[in-house]
Parts: structure tokens; C-alpha cells; sequence
């Protein structure tokens, strides 16, 4: 046995092998070493290899799954063994000889299908990445599969936005060949990856054979009929099928036909930007604090994957996003509609991993239940959006819907019973009444007792003897038994003896048999195995009518998750009172009355302080012009970085489709979003925090255009005064000279705002405060003009620094505002504690109170009417003075 498992995981290195042994799966040597620890199970031992005790742990084979999941969550990869003959076979070679084994399957993070081990509301994507060599720039593709659904497409990209590209997807699973994994010009990319990357030989990517590999998968000669793909696509593409081929072995998942990505049909959002705004997780790595959180209304698990691939990769053609904000429109206009389509969308099941399930042969009777359910589901929506004049989207909708073939709903009906069980293979699952045979085995199995009953008094009526007795015993099995006296009508003419076979006879009894007794002891003793035969050939029937179906219940379950974000964006407008964007081609960008949709929200669960809108104008100023560049100062906890964010925000949900956050909103299609806010470092790759800041900045002035929106907070803050101040203002000079883009640059350099005075599309807006007094109180509001100062000490006394710290941050603060500008330190080095810190404590803690603080103590407020009180706070009023 320890050969044979030697010889099969010598064929699959680097995965952990799952040994079946009985009713477990058990691991051997390293591999138990390795997930005894990750999987926190016991660690024992399994006899002796070349001198040493091989390490042996195992888990049982009901709960495989879950440790499935905790392993493909560590980052593991698991190849699972089972026998694949039946031990009866084996011992006919010998009583020592082995169960054949092999592995059926490998288990992968982006190759999974189990229901436990999936999220319903994410995508679980697989991605190839191939390159071609060439010509002066490599051409990058990617291709990605989500074995679950079926879904599978592909694009070119560059090496300056392959990264973009690939956490646009965020890919459980990435693929790519060894000698590109191995190329150093790729560890920026692999490095931000990690073990989600994993190496494949380079004959994978083989874009000479691609073509062949894709056609024969789909069973076509040529791939003419899919569209026109590029070398390095049918390379990616290649890659991706063959690497599903390898981990799904004879099993075949039902994909899509590869679908082809235009980069310029979704908004550049650089991987910078995509972590500064938190789209669909927050830097800590939580989903709660997301944007995607704060949208999410819908109630199904395939709404849930498109509402998030429609955030990740927002849309620049105008008229799509005037096609999915009409679906909104019009479901919020009907709230009655609303209401009674989410009721039912709530009991849609998800067809699209269901049928993964069936058609790669890991799914059950509840799968084909979920089929069942979502048919019957889908054509009631179907009638239920029946009306005319809809709009494009939701007519499509509802066209797909109602092609769902009723035939096939009326026989999984017909069969399948209300109960079903997980496993096929433990039967129960077909309807009393559909399979006459079946109903028949399972009466021998489960009532033989009554059976027998009714045989033995059909019998005793025949012949006439009342005291027949039909009897069991392991010798004879089923026999007839009477007493000697009686067994004539049983012994007697040539009819009698035909019919009742002699079998034995004692001293005063005599036992018989019978054709129909015999047959009913054989269908007895086989009526469990073959009920479950029929079941399981049943099953094999349903499971092929709905692949042939696959295509119908797939646009269909398309439909469904379409229907299920257009009225979860109805709720959400509704409820939060937001509203629809004008979207076109223009440079607008006009926002009114705009709110971050996440601080909101959070807001009104802590039932504070309302939100406070702002307005943002970057349009241009003349219809042929390019937009405008606003420079916002003011404090620090002024609100500054809600309000760059809520902007870009905002972009992102009009361009995906929604109602967004504000009164109105005007914005002409930005091709490419940057923000550059927030401070971070990348110590692995040797950056320091000003290094990221100026790597950041660098990509977003070598990149923006025109039509993109760029955020920038706190440009050169990491450097000294004089270098940050120098770097910001040649980086609002370039933004408004060179990229003339739309723009937000927030800035504690006061300086910047001269700009103003010689860039014409430059404004400068600031965060209004009040002072009260000697505190600081903080509007929230932006307005026009400029601030002369941060408020930095106000914001760290509130942030609990000493009193003394603030004190003196206050006094060298006036005296460097009053001081030389050359050199304003020069003028407090010898007066700056960075030596005296011991001295100053030692002085504060020997000053004498003050005459003020003297008469204080002396007061006793308790004995003093209200004129003495008074006259007492003058005196101290003068003494102060």
C-alpha cells in the first residue's frame, strides 16, 4: 500500500495528497506533518520507511469538505485519491493484493466548486497571465474562469496596468509559466500577488498549439464563430482550459465561450487608488467599511457577484450606463413591482453552481432542486415583469426568462421529491408514484415483513391450510412449512407438486418453496441495492436533460442576478435618498449636495451628526475646454479626505450604473481614476514612505489624461518644508499644463495658492472652520478661498498630547511665525527643549504658584452670597491683567 502511495505522489508534487483508506482520507509523511498543523488534527503513525516511522494523521471522509475549506484558505493544494475499483475485484488477485487508487481530482483555490467552499456573493476566479515576446513592447494577456458559473474571458493588457488588470479580477487563483514567474522585471507585480501566483511549464502557454487546445475543448473545428482573439490571448485562453483540464481530470466544467475584454470599455482604476478608496475591502482587509458593503441590497447570490464586478470595472461607454440606470428607474418608479420581484428573487437558488456541479459530476439531488426552483422562480418573475415598454435591459431579462424549457421543469417536478437528501448515493430522492419498479423495491425493502404477510395468506387460502407458515432461516432462506398431516394438498396431483417444490422433511413438518417465493427472496435480498440503482440511473437522466439545457438556464440565471442588482439599486436609492447621474461624453463634472456613501451610512447607524453635502464643479469653463483643477486647504479633521474620496467615489458608482449620493450629478466619462491619499510604505522592496508617495505620483503624471479624475492629498509631506512645497507645486503646474485633467489636490502648503493668480483653471476652495473661544469647531464645508493655517496643534490637543507638548507647540509656533523667514529656527535652536526636556520638567515642577492661583485656594464659593462671589471674580479679573 505505502508503494502504491509513494508512486501516486511522486506524480503529484507540490499538493497534498488525500489517500483513500476505507472511510477516510489519510496523509502520509510530509503531507501529514503539514496538515496536522494547519488543520490542528492529531498526528500518528503508520508503520516504518527505510528505518523511520512514517507520520500518518486523516480526516473522515463526511467531513472532508470542511477541511477542504481551511486548507484552500491556508493556500494549499490538495489532490484526492480514491479507489477506483471495488475491493471484491482486488481480492480475487489475492487476499493481499491492493485496491487500485488514482487521483480523480485536484483541488485548487481557483478550481473549486463545492458549495461549502465557495462565498455565494464572490466570484471565484481562475486567471492565466501569458506574454509574448516580439515586438518593442511585450503584449500581455490575461484570461479568466470561473469554473463555478462558467464564465470565461479574456484581454490584452500592458506591462504598466498588468497589475490594474489583475486586482480588477481579484483571482483566487493565478497561473502563468515558470519562466515568466522566474523573470525579475515581474516581482513588482508577483510581490504585491503573493502565493496567489502560481508557476506552470511554460509548455501551457504554448500559443502554436492554443487554438487546437480551444477548439477541441469546445468540440469545434474552428474558433472563427467565438470572434477574433490576438496570439497572446489564444495563448492565456489556452493556458486556462488546459489548466482546468489538468485539475479537473476526465471531468469537463460547461464554460462559456471565451468573451473578449476591450481595455478602453472599463474605467483604469490604478492599484493605488484601488486600495485608497476601499471599493470592495478596507485596507485592514474587511469587507465591513467597504463600498461595496454600503451598496450591496441584493438578496441573491449571482446579484451578488455582479454588483461586485460592476463596481471593480465601471463602464466608459455612456450609452450602457443609461441602459442600467433606466432598468433602476424603472423598478424604483414602481415600488409595488420593487417589492413583489426582490419577494421572489429571494427564493432563486444559484442555478449557475448548481449546474458547474452536475456537469463536472460533484452535484446532488439538492442541485438539481436548485435547477428546479430557479426555473419554476424565473418564469414566475417572467410574468411578473411582463408589461410593455421596458427597457432594454430588463426586456432582455425578461425574454431569457421566459425561454426556460417547461418540459424540464415538469419532469425534475414529476421526480424529484419535496425532501431531498445531499448525497445521491443515499437514495430517497425520486417522488412515490414516478418509477412503478422503484416503488416496488422499496416495498421489498422497506415492508418485506408485509410482503411475506400477504404471500403467506394468499397461500393458506389456495390451499386451504391455515396453519401455513412461511418461514426464514439462513440455511434455506424463505420456505413454505406445514405439519405432515397437512401437506397434502400440497404433495398431492401433478398441478400441486409443480406449484409447491419439496424442500425438506422433518419429523412432523414438511417444507416447500415456490417460483414466485424464490423470485421474492431474490428481490428481497437486492431490493435496497437496486431501489438505489434506479435512483442513481434517475439522477443520470435529470443530470442530462439539464446540461442539454445548460445554455437557456444559464442567460437565464443572468437574468435573475441583472433583475437582482437593478431593484437592490432601487432599494438603496430609495433608502438613502440618492439620485440618478447624467452621464455623457462631455468634460463635465458637476456634482451638487454630494456625500460619501460609506461615512454616511455609518453615521446614521450611530445616529450622530447628519452628513454634511458638499458641492464639487471641475467642468470646464467653456464647452470645448478641459476641466477644472480645485486646490483645497484647511484643517487637519477639516474633512479634506471625505470629501476628495466622496468624489471619486461617486464617478465610480455613476459609471457602474447607480444612483449615486448627491442632489444632482453631471459627469462626463472618465476614462482613468487616480488617488493618491493616505500615507504607507513598502519596507519588503526597500521604499520609505516618501519613496511610495513619489512612485504613486510619478504613475498618475505619466498616465492621466484629459478625461481622467485625479485625487491628490498631501502631496510632498514626507520631505522637508521647502522640497515637499517644491515637488506640490510643479505637480499642480504639470496636472493643469500637461495632463489637463479634472482634479481635487488637498495641501497644507498655503503657499500653492498663488497658483491661482497665473493658472486660469485653477480654484481655490478651502474647509471652513470657526474659532470660539481659543477652540476649534469644524464645518465640514467646503467653500471658495483658501486657509492661512492647519489647525495642527487644536487637532493634537484633541488627540490627548500632554499640556505641557501643546503649550509648547504653541509658543514656538508664535515665535516662528513672527521670526526671521529666511531662517525662522535659527532664532529658537537655543531655546528648542530637545536638550532641556529633564530641565523644563524640574522648573515646572519648582514654579511658585501665582498670585492668581493664591487668592483661588483662599475663595470658599460655598460661604459667599452672590455679590461677594462676584466682586471676587473682578478682583481676580484685575490681578490676571
Amino acid at each position: 500500500m505505502m508503494e502504491q502511495y509513494i508512486e501516486i505522489k511522486a506524480n503529484n508534487p507540490g499538493s497534498l495528497l488525500f489517500y483513500r483508506m476505507g472511510d477516510f482520507y489519510e496523509l502520509f509523511f510530509d503531507d501529514a506533518l503539514e496538515a496536522s498543523r494547519a488543520l490542528g488534527i492529531v498526528l500518528t503513525k503508520r508503520g516504518q520507511h527505510l528505518g523511520q516511522d512514517i507520520p500518518m494523521c486523516g480526516v473522515p471522509i463526511h467531513a472532508a469538505d470542511d477541511y477542504l475549506q481551511k486548507l484552500i484558505g491556508l493556500g494549499f493544494r490538495v489532490a484526492v485519491c480514491e479507489q477506483i475499483e471495488d475491493p471484491a475485484e482486488a481480492r480475487k488477485r489475492g487476499s493481499k493484493s491492493v485496491v487500485k487508487r488514482d487521483v480523480v481530482r485536484l483541488v485548487t483555490p481557483g478550481t473549486i466548486t463545492e458549495e461549502k467552499l465557495l462565498v455565494a456573493s464572490e466570484s471565484n476566479y481562475l486567471m492565466a497571465m501569458a506574454r509574448l515576446r516580439g515586438s518593442a513592447e511585450p503584449a500581455f494577456a490575461l484570461a479568466w474562469i470561473d469554473i463555478s458559473t462558467g464564465i470565461f474571458r479574456l484581454s490584452e493588457t500592458t506591462e504598466t496596468r498588468l497589475l490594474a488588470d489583475i486586482l480588477r479580477i481579484e483571482p483566487r487563483e493565478l497561473i502563468l509559466a515558470d519562466t515568466l514567474f522566474h523573470d525579475p522585471d515581474m516581482r513588482p507585480v508577483l510581490d504585491v500577488i503573493g502565493r496567489v501566483a502560481v508557476p506552470q511549464p511554460a509548455i501551457l502557454f504554448d500559443s502554436a498549439t492554443a487554438e487546437n487546445r480551444l477548439a477541441r475543448y469546445y468540440g469545434v473545428k474552428t474558433l472563427d464563430g467565438f470572434g477574433q482573439f490576438s496570439r497572446a490571448e489564444l495563448a492565456a485562453a489556452s493556458a486556462a482550459v488546459g489548466y482546468v483540464e489538468k485539475t479537473q481530470l476526465a471531468e469537463r466544467p460547461p464554460l462559456d465561450t471565451p468573451e473578449r475584454e476591450s481595455a478602453a470599455s472599463t474605467l483604469f482604476i490604478d492599484p493605488a487608488t484601488r486600495a485608497n478608496l476601499e471599493l470592495v475591502k478596507t485596507l485592514s482587509g474587511s469587507r465591513d467599511g467597504s463600498l461595496l458593503r454600503a451598496l450591496d441590497r441584493t438578496v441573491t447570490g449571482g446579484g451578488g457577484r455582479l454588483l461586485a464586478e460592476r463596481l471593480m470595472s465601471p463602464l466608459t461607454d455612456p450609452e450602457r450606463i443609461r441602459t442600467r440606470l433606466d432598468s433602476i428607474a424603472t423598478i424604483l418608479a414602481q415600488p409595488a413591482l420593487c417589492a413583489d420581484l426582490r419577494a421572489a428573487l429571494k427564493h432563486v437558488p444559484d442555478m449557475p453552481r448548481a449546474l458547474s456541479r452536475l456537469s463536472l459530476g460533484r452535484g446532488g439531488p439538492r442541485d438539481l432542486g436548485a435547477v428546479l426552483i430557479g426555473i419554476r422562480t424565473g418564469a414566475d418573475i417572467a410574468r411578473l415583469i411582463d408589461q410593455p415598454d421596458l427597457p432594454p435591459e430588463l426586456e432582455a431579462a425578461r425574454t431569457a426568462l421566459a425561454a426556460l424549457p417547461s418540459e424540464l421543469s415538469e419532469k425534475l417536478a414529476g421526480m424529484l421529491a419535496d425532501d431531498l437528501p445531499l448525497l445521491k448515493r443515499d437514495g430517497g430522492f425520486l417522488r412515490d408514484g414516478c418509477h412503478a419498479e422503484l416503488d416496488e423495491m422499496r416495498a421489498l425493502r422497506d415492508q418485506s415483513r408485509r410482503v411475506i404477510a400477504a404471500l403467506q395468506l394468499s397461500y393458506a387460502e389456495e390451499t386451504g391450510i391455515r396453519s401455513l407458515k412461511i418461514k426464514y432461516n439462513n440455511v434455506l432462506g424463505y420456505f413454505i412449512e406445514v405439519t405432515a398431516g397437512n401437506a397434502g394438498p400440497m404433495t398431492e396431483g401433478e398441478g400441486a407438486k409443480a406449484r409447491f417444490i419439496h424442500r425438506q422433511t422433518m419429523a412432523n413438518a414438511m417444507r416447500f418453496t415456490t417460483t414466485e417465493l424464490a423470485d421474492l427472496e431474490t428481490k428481497i435480498a437486492n431490493a435496497a441495492d437496486r431501489a438505489l440503482g434506479l435512483e442513481l440511473a434517475a439522477f443520470d437522466s435529470m443530470v442530462e436533460a439539464v446540461i442539454a439545457a445548460a445554455d437557456q438556464i444559464k442567460a437565464a440565471a443572468l437574468a435573475l442576478a441583472v433583475l437582482d442588482v437593478s431593484a437592490g439599486l432601487a432599494v438603496l436609492a430609495e433608502e438613502q435618498d440618492y439620485r440618478r447621474p447624467t452621464v455623457d461624453s462631455s468634460k463635465m463634472f458637476a456634482i451638487d449636495g454630494g456625500r460619501h456613501p460609506v461615512v454616511e451610512q455609518a453615521l446614521r447607524r450611530q445616529a450622530s451628526a447628519a452628513f454634511v453635502a458638499n458641492t464639487c464643479d471641475l467642468s470646464p469653463l467653456s464647452p470645448e475646454g478641459d476641466g477644472a483643477l480645485w486646490l483645497l486647504t484647511g484643517p487637519n479633521m477639516g474633512g479634506k479626505s471625505t470629501f476628495l474620496r466622496q468624489n471619486a467615489l461617486i464617478a465610480i458608482m455613476a459609471q457602474m450604473g447607480s444612483y449615486v449620493p448627491a442632489a444632482s450629478a453631471h459627469i462626463g466619462v472618465v476614462d482613468r481614476l487616480f488617488s493618491r491619499v493616505g500615507a504607507s510604505d513598502d519596507l519588503a522592496r526597500g521604499r520609505s514612505t516618501f519613496m511610495v508617495e513619489m512612485v504613486e505620483t510619478a504613475a498618475i503624471l505619466n498616465q492621466a489624461t484629459d478625461r481622467s479624475l485625479v485625487i491628490l492629498d498631501e502631496i510632498g509631506r514626507g520631505t522637508a518644508t521647502f522640497d515637499g512645497l517644491s515637488i506640490a507645486w510643479a505637480a499642480v503646474e504639470h496636472l493643469h499644463e500637461a495632463n489637463r485633467c479634472r482634479g481635487l489636490f488637498a495641501t497644507h502648503f498655503h503657499e500653492l495658492t498663488v497658483l491661482s493668480e497665473k493658472l486660469k483653471r485653477l480654484s481655490n476652495v478651502t474647509m471652513r472652520v470657526k474659532e470660539w473661544d481659543g477652540d476649534v469647531i469644524f464645518l465640514h464645508e467646503v467653500g471658495p478661498g483658501s486657509a492661512d493655517r492647519s489647525y495642527g496643534i487644536q487637532v493634537a490637543r484633541l488627540a490627548g498630547l500632554p499640556a505641557a507638548v501643546v503649550a509648547r507647540a504653541k509658543d514656538v509656533l508664535a515665535k516662528l511665525e513672527d521670526a526671521d523667514r529666511k531662517n525662522p529656527a535659527s532664532q529658537l535652536i537655543d531655546d528648542l527643549p530637545l536638550f532641556q526636556v529633564a530641565i523644563r520638567r524640574e522648573e515646572i515642577s519648582r514654579a511658585k504658584p501665582s498670585a492668581v492661583e493664591d487668592a483661588l485656594k483662599r475663595l470658599n464659593p460655598d460661604d459667599m452670597t452672590p455679590r461677594e462671589a462676584m466682586d471676587a471674580l473682578y478682583a481676580l479679573k484685575k490681578q490676571l491683567s
